[in-house]
Formats: structure tokens, sequence, C-alpha cells
């Protein structure tokens, strides 16, 4: 199996030429999945490759590199050898990672193979509504970590952010409990 490339926009133009990529090969129907590399994550990836198979969109899955000040070095513990390189460098391989791990236990997900892979530097939030803006996606499915009470008061929640800032629906998903 090839690898699909991430691509990594650092303007708008470039998302738009990403969003025009995904457009031509669905004909118009887009979901976006941003993740974080969570088992939220993984789950919101699988119920959205599953809502793009029946509804014949192609997937976008968005990652927004960011190095949180509730985890500082999130990157680097992400990966399996320590080594000094571009955080950004560091984050496509951990996204190739993810998405490969995702199509192994998914092999029945076409969507996954097919989806686009962008990645963007900066805030959560903000450039997650930015891409939003450019792709125009039917709708946006994302993981929730689900965090409650005082954490969620003092760092608050990326997926709560969206769902009140997005124009477009968006799906909340968690990982089942076993």
């Amino acid at each position: 199996m090839s690898e699909t490339k991430v691509h990594l926009a650092k303007s708008g133009a470039e998302i738009n030429e990403r969003a025009q990529a995904a457009l031509n090969k669905s004909g118009g129907s887009i979901i976006l999945v941003p993740v974080d590399f969570s088992d939220h994550s993984t789950a919101a990836l699988v119920q959205a490759a599953e809502y793009a198979q029946m509804m014949s969109a192609i997937l976008v899955v968005l990652h927004v590199v960011h190095d949180p000040g509730e985890m500082p070095g999130y990157y680097s513990k992400l990966v399996k050898k320590k080594r000094a390189t571009r955080m950004q460098d560091i984050a496509v391989e951990v996204f190739q990672e993810f998405l490969a791990s995702a199509i192994e236990a998914n092999p029945t997900l076409q969507a996954l193979r097919d989806a686009e892979r962008l990645m963007v530097i900066g805030l959560p939030v903000t450039r997650i509504l930015e891409v939003v803006e450019h792709l125009d996606p039917m709708m946006v499915v994302m993981g929730s970590q689900g965090r409650t009470g005082l954490k969620h008061l003092v760092i608050g929640s990326k997926a709560a952010q969206v769902v009140q800032l997005c124009p477009v629906p968006v799906t909340i998903v968690k990982k089942a409990k076993h």
C-alpha cells in the first residue's frame, strides 16, 4: 500500500488548493475530521469514514500542529525514538502512523484509504474553523476528551468551542467504553 502524503498548508491559498483537490475527488461532498491522535479521535475518524461511505463523500483528515501549554513536548512523547527535529516533521510522522493504524484496524473502510490528509500550524479551534471556512464541508466529525469540572473550566473544551462557533453541523464522538 502506498503512503498518501500529508499536506502541510501554510496559507489560506494552500488550504483552498487542498479543498479543491478534495472536491474533485468527491464530486462536492466533504466530511472534515480534526484529529489529535487520541483514542477519541480514532473513534471519530472511523465514524466519519462510515458516514463518508454511506454519503459518497470524501474525508479530509485535519491535524493542527500545536504544542499545548498543558502538555509541553506533546509530539516528542509520541515518537518512539528521540531526536532533535522540527515539531511539524514529528507531527507528520505521528499523523502517518495514526492513519496507518486506523486503516489497518478497519480494512473495509475504503474512505480511510482515500482520505485527504491536511495539516496546519496554529491554535486548534481557530485553525479548524478557518479550514471549515475554506473547505465548506457538509459536516465536521471530531472526538472529545470529555474533560469536566475544573480542567474544563481552566483548559476548556476544543470540541465545545468548535460546536459553538462552527457554521456547519458538528458530530462529537467519544471512544466506546468496554
